[in-house]
């Protein structure tokens, strides 16, 4: 006879915690080491330099729906361990990089193996954990996520002041070997699910079509807007796009089907979803590198310095949770993503003689905005879908999450490239870097904000209808 059904252990809870802990943490991490990566003997351009950053998310956000579906239809667990070990493998390319191109594919080989790691990881606590105790479950794998952002700043704070960017990421590959170990020791197996659709053709036009269009953002600066290398990339991103569309409108079962955008809300979710990140990460780029080429702080303290977001992210959930029950959810995601803009656009006016403080209290508006929203706009993805594309539901999540941080890393490193072109090292510059960051930050807002009045409308909408 089969034994008892195997069920969520502290151990196991804390092994999952750990890794997406450390997916997580790399993710934010190698920001704080851009200053030191555009001293180093790779030389990169700062077009280099924004895929270094980006090929980790956008990896990430590609591979993340396909990747869940992997893990579905071939066993979680030996997902888990697969992403692992890619992400190992990721951190030593990433170690012995020589040129820019071999640190972005080490980049990218991270974000694969991120992609298995975080949907094996929530697939496999649901399912171990007895519904009473589901929710407290995801409540601590949510916060985990938010306590790899303040990691990730604090120890790339730490490598780039009193190591290398080599040794950080040489950290990566015995820890990942010691969290595969552990994973095999105390995470026990779960039912797989043979009609799992994975799709390849699906998962490949999609990811390409994400790929052209933030390289065409990425590289616009450096060959021109109306460059026919620039112009080709929308091109094939739009076309790549539409023929992903067409495809999964006639497969029998598709990666994902685009009908389920016919729902108002479900739109409006995804769209405030990335827009949150997208405000986020473009801060991420940046703060280190305006603490301290502007304000002098040290890489560590750089990195602690960020604590203001997190607190921010951290606090402000249980209260846009309780509101969203006594008023709805158009409230804490309409006045949380108005938070999210106007917080950029009051970082855009600091400058090198702006006291800590100030941009501290710039930096909690602006957190504070994103968990506000963020429960409301989590449930509304999960609870548009149907029972049985929950994982979906956490897969959509997660992808507009990564492809709003990309976006938004991409935007500001474009606006800054194509306004800055001196050398923030140099105190001499130090102004004209201030001021373009300004213009890229406030370029961000906007969008933000318009993208957070048609997140609102969308809510509108569909209680009208209702």
């Amino acid at each position: 006879m089969p034994g008892p059904a195997p069920t969520l252990t502290r151990a196991t809870l804390l092994v999952l915690c750990a890794c997406v802990l450390v997916a997580q943490a790399m993710v934010a991490a190698v920001n704080l080491l851009i200053p030191q990566l555009a001293a180093s003997t790779l030389h990169p351009t700062p077009g280099q330099l924004l895929w270094a950053v980006d090929a980790y998310v956008i990896v990430f956000a590609a591979l993340l729906i396909p990747a869940g579906a992997l893990g579905d239809r071939y066993g979680r667990k030996g997902a888990l361990m697969s992403g692992l070990g890619l992400f190992a493998a990721g951190g030593a390319v990433s170690a012995l990089a020589t040129t820019p191109a071999v640190l972005i594919a080490g980049r990218g080989l991270c974000g694969a193996g991120a992609a298995l790691i975080m949907p094996a990881t929530m697939s496999v606590l649901v399912h171990l954990s007895p519904p009473e105790r589901r929710a407290q479950a995801l409540a601590t794998w949510t916060l985990t996520i938010g306590l790899g952002g303040l990691t990730g700043n604090i120890g790339g704070g730490l490598a780039g002041q009193y190591l290398t960017w080599r040794a950080l990421f040489w950290a990566v590959v015995p820890l990942g070997g010691l969290l595969a170990l552990i994973v095999a020791r105390a995470v026990p197996r779960t039912p797989s699910r043979p009609d799992a659709s994975v799709d390849p053709l699906g998962a490949a036009l999609l990811a390409g079509a994400l790929l052209a269009v933030v390289y065409g953002i990425i590289e616009g600066p450096g060959f021109g807007w109306g460059s026919v290398r620039v112009l080709s990339a929308f091109g094939a991103g739009a076309a790549l796009l539409a023929a992903f569309t067409l495809y999964a409108l006639r497969a029998a079962a598709p990666l994902l089907d685009p009908r389920i955008f016919r729902s108002p809300k479900l739109r409006a979710g995804t769209l405030g979803i990335g827009t949150g990140f997208f405000g986020l990460f473009a801060l991420f780029y940046v703060n280190p590198q305006y603490l301290q080429y502007a304000k002098g702080f040290s890489p560590a303290m750089a990195g602690l310095a960020i604590i203001p977001v997190t607190t921010g992210l951290a606090v402000m959930p249980k209260l846009g949770a309780r509101l969203a029950q006594r008023t709805g959810p158009r409230l804490p995601i309409g006045v949380g993503l108005a938070m999210v803009g106007a917080g950029l656009l009051l970082l855009s006016t600091v400058d090198k003689d702006t006291p800590y403080l100030v941009y501290a209290v710039y930096l909690l508006v602006m957190s504070a905005g994103a968990g506000l929203s963020a429960p409301s706009l989590t449930l509304t993805v999960v609870a548009e879908l149907p029972a049985h594309q929950a994982g979906l539901g956490s897969g959509l999540n997660t992808a507009a999450r990564e492809i709003g941080a990309a976006l938004g890393v991409a935007v500001f490193g474009t606006v800054l490239a194509s306004r800055f072109h001196g050398d923030p090292r140099d105190p001499a510059q130090v102004t004209a870097f201030t001021d373009a960051m300004g213009v890229a930050l406030g370029t961000v807002g906007v969008v933000a904000l318009l993208a957070a009045a048609t997140v609102t409308m969308g809510y509108r909408e569909r209680a009208a209808a209702s």
